[in-house]
């Protein structure tokens, strides 16, 4: 299996069809989607943060410490994984609000 694959979120896909209203308000759907996913990234990085100081600081527990430093490593990868889902999944919306322009354009001619 390719390695681009594995982080390929999402399949290939180009409109081949009129975009009509309902489309378009299906992608503001997704652009404000796209923006709670990435929120509750952050979140749960928030709270694997808190949870891995509050791991790491607990006095008589040196034998569960590892746990706090995996969740501290799992913090910043989540966050890294959630900042490059957003990215991805916007720079695709933004082709689709090209395809739309660029109809729109077509169809006032």
């Amino acid at each position: 299996m390719n390695l681009r694959n594995i982080f390929s979120f999402s399949s290939k896909f180009q409109n081949q069809d009129e975009i009509i209203l309902r489309d378009y308000l299906a992608l503001e759907r997704t652009k404000l989607a796209n923006e709670r996913t990435l929120l509750s990234y952050i979140r749960s990085s928030l709270y694997l943060l808190l949870g891995g100081i509050a791991i790491i600081q607990l006095d008589g527990f040196e034998s569960i410490k590892f746990l706090g430093y995996v969740s501290l490593g799992l913090t910043i990868s989540l966050v890294i994984i959630g900042v490059y889902r957003f990215q991805k999944l916007n720079k695709q919306l933004k082709n689709y609000y090209l395809q739309i322009e660029s109809m729109i354009e077509k169809n006032k001619k």
